[in-house]
């Protein structure tokens, strides 16, 4: 993950927002550490709905969430870069309402969610980015 998100940095996007084996693209998640306050770099897929971005705190169908999900949930507001735009951005869940919709965008932009999902007994949250000024 480091070298996808060097590369993906170093050329401005150009390289590492495309991925060959999904029908999504990656992001550069922007997070700051809930407890160390150290700032970190996630790449991620995403799929876009509207002029949101959601992402799948799926972390491989493990028992727990990513760390960068509880990073978010301590400070939500971050940005992101997408391909060669960078973005502010805040952060949360997807409502109840609108999980089921969102889980079939992220599952057809990559079918794994679905074995992840199968391996593990949390439900696995979508994070909604929300553009935000400044």
């Amino acid at each position: 993950m480091g070298a996808h998100t060097f590369l993906y940095r170093r050329t401005g996007g150009r390289i590492g927002h495309s991925v060959p084996w999904v029908r999504g693209k990656m992001l550069l998640l922007d997070h700051v550490g809930a407890k160390s306050g150290t700032k970190r770099t996630s790449p991620l897929l995403y799929v876009e709905d509207g002029d949101n971005v959601v992402i799948v705190a799926s972390k491989g169908g493990f028992p727990k969430h990513p760390a960068w999900f509880h990073n978010l949930k301590a400070n939500p507001d971050t940005t992101v870069q997408l391909g060669t735009d960078r973005r502010p951005v805040r952060a949360r869940e997807a409502t109840p309402e609108e999980y089921d919709r969102l889980w079939e965008k992220a599952v057809h932009s990559y079918g794994g969610y679905e074995d992840y999902r199968a391996r593990t007994d949390r439900q696995i949250p979508l994070v909604v980015l929300e553009p935000r000024g400044g």
